[in-house]
């Protein structure tokens, strides 16, 4: 299959690896690019856990300050993709939800007593409210805002050519990036050519602006992480 992925960097590169590799031809046409507000000092705690909801808030660690006690530090993450990155930064103790915001809030919760203080690092646009569901289960959540994508204004050169050329499906694994596509897509005056494709969504909730634009094909994995939505594209090939 032709698919389009449009997630930033360095993710989209990732993504495509994993469809070559299954026998896919992946197009590859970022939307967003990802900016790094500030950096934390990540030794500044004591911290019982670091979460991180997106691969994305790595780049707001200092690097320096990675010494052996913080790296000690246990790590929660909502992906499995986000946890190995985290491993590959030299931290011993990370455990994925495999899952959704929600699910990430239960596992913390089994796994701390509160009241823990947590250091969340997130970025500027979330989507549910990790903070809020751990602060009622009474653990010390402090969020610091450590990077925000920023959104192209129409669609990249690339994906015009290959929805003009005829794809199979477009992957969306945010309601970010769903809800920029369609913009870029109406933007360039092509929504009817980009909602003709199938849309493979990471759930139903990044899925909502697609609804709302008009698409008819619109696929949703069974549970919100990569693996799955590969699965679904894997069960609706031609």
């Amino acid at each position: 299959m032709r698919l389009l992925i449009t997630r930033p960097q360095p993710g989209a590169a990732n993504t495509a690896a994993a469809l070559r590799a299954l026998g896919h031809e992946p197009i590859v046409a970022p939307l967003m690019r990802i900016e790094i507000l500030q950096h934390v000092d990540s030794s500044a705690g004591p911290w019982a856990a670091f979460l991180l909801t997106s691969v994305n808030a790595l780049g707001g660690f200092v690097e320096r300050t990675l010494g052996d006690e913080v790296l000690r530090v246990p790590v929660f993450t909502v992906g499995e993709r986000t946890a190995a990155a985290i491993r590959q930064r030299g931290f011993s103790d990370v455990t994925s939800a495999d899952g959704g915001v929600n699910d990430l809030a239960k596992l913390v919760a089994a796994r701390l007593q509160a009241p823990a203080r947590l250091l969340y690092l997130a970025g500027e646009d979330r989507a549910g409210d990790l903070a809020g569901a751990l602060r009622a289960k009474g653990f010390a959540v402090e969020t610091i805002v450590v990077y925000r994508a920023v959104t192209a204004e129409k669609l990249p050169q690339t994906a015009a050519d290959a929805l003009a050329g005829g794809i199979d499906g477009v992957l969306h694994y945010s309601r970010r990036s769903a809800e920029a596509y369609v913009d870029a897509a109406r933007a360039s005056d092509m929504l009817a050519s980009a909602l003709r494709p199938a849309h493979f969504c990471l759930s139903a909730q990044v899925a909502e602006s697609l609804v709302r634009a008009g698409a008819i094909t619109i696929k949703v994995a069974a549970r919100p992480n990569e693996a799955e939505l590969l699965d679904l594209i894997g069960a609706n090939r031609a």
